[in-house]
């Protein structure tokens, strides 16, 4: 890796969270090689967030869902990319995410050992957790030379998504949206109930918060729609978004937002990395290893015994560590927030 490659491929990971997260190890390959092209192999669904990073100057389709492998698909997308990049740096731990860069007969190919991956990587890297103890750590690592990650100490840049000031003014009017400063909850169910505040909670803090003269905007995919519904149940100057935004609608509406409060999700990151507020809530994940990549984020987390377990479900039968972190502690939190200076309650 002594020598200056001028065109780099990334195969990225499948979900938004750490998709978010890649582009940390973007802004460091630029920095190191700022002439050099950058591609990304990575979900269809991921267009609108890639384009969004000035880094990345191509973006290829996988086709598949994280838990797919099909041969011929592979072999299709590696055929594009024969001939086009001098170097691949593979994020999944997957065996087939490595296999298309070997496909494609990219000369040097760097990923994590393991999953089978001797033939296919040429630049094998032992994972150290210890050492590399966050996912964007590990993700940051694979575009440097090996000598200079031993120790885990090294620059991570904060990931920062572009922002499309028209479209947030059509989407303002689109969903008659007010002058409000607008708050945003994410409830993020799809992560399963050990990463979810109960919406019950969300409700009692949307109302406090439109009570104190916040417009609460929530946000999520279909699948959040009814807790969605649920948490705006009854609030004036509350919008269930979920299932009516783009992706790329998603980051200009929470750029908008002085604040959220979340579930750890993909969206979470989307906020940090457009320099909102944020107030993660953590239940079974770990916000030591997928933390918000911002200055400017508080975590609400319990510590109990068991957490971090990194379940869907709760083993104990309880959730007690989102149903014991009560509205009071987080609505304080952040109410401690100055608020806008042009402040419109009406």
């Amino acid at each position: 890796m002594n020598e200056p490659v001028k065109r780099l491929l990334v195969m990225g990971p499948s979900c938004l969270a750490e998709l978010v997260m890649a582009q940390s190890l973007f802004i460091t390959l630029k920095q190191r090689e700022p002439e050099a092209t950058l591609g990304v192999v990575a979900p269809a669904w991921s267009q609108p967030i890639m384009a969004r990073m000035p880094e990345v100057d191509e973006v290829w389709s996988s086709g598949l869902r994280h838990d797919e492998f099909d041969i011929r698909s592979s072999c299709e997308l590696a055929a594009k990319l024969k001939g086009r990049y001098d170097r691949a740096i593979v994020l999944p731990h997957s065996w087939k995410a490595a296999l298309i860069p070997f496909l494609a007969r990219i000369p040097e190919r760097i990923g994590f050992l393991g999953k089978q991956r001797y033939g296919v990587l040429n630049e094998r890297r032992r994972l150290d957790n210890l050492v590399l103890d966050q996912t964007v750590k590990r993700f940051v690592s694979l575009g440097l030379p090996e000598d200079e990650v031993s120790t885990g100490q090294f620059a991570i840049p904060s990931p920062r998504l572009t922002i499309d000031r028209d479209n947030l003014v059509n989407l303002r009017i689109a969903h008659q949206l007010s002058s409000r400063p607008a708050i945003g909850l994410m409830p993020a169910t799809q992560c399963g109930s050990a990463q979810q505040w109960p919406p019950a909670n969300f409700h009692q803090l949307a109302e406090r918060l439109v009570n104190d003269g916040y417009e609460v905007r929530i946000f999520g995919d279909p699948k959040d729609q009814v807790v969605g519904d649920a948490i705006a149940q009854g609030l004036l100057h509350t919008h269930n978004l979920c299932d009516k935004t783009g992706l790329a609608d998603a980051v200009d509406l929470l750029a908008d937002c002085v604040q959220v409060v979340t579930n750890d999700s993909g969206l979470m990151h989307v906020a940090a990395a457009v320099g909102t507020r944020v107030h993660a809530v953590c239940g079974s994940s770990s916000p030591a290893c997928t933390p918000p990549l911002t200055a400017n984020a508080q975590i609400h987390y319990q510590a109990l015994e068991g957490s971090p377990c990194f379940q869907r479900e709760c083993p104990l039968g309880h959730t007690n560590c989102l149903k014991n972190l009560d509205v009071e502690s987080v609505y304080t939190a952040v109410s401690a927030t100055p608020r806008p200076v042009r402040f419109n309650a009406q």
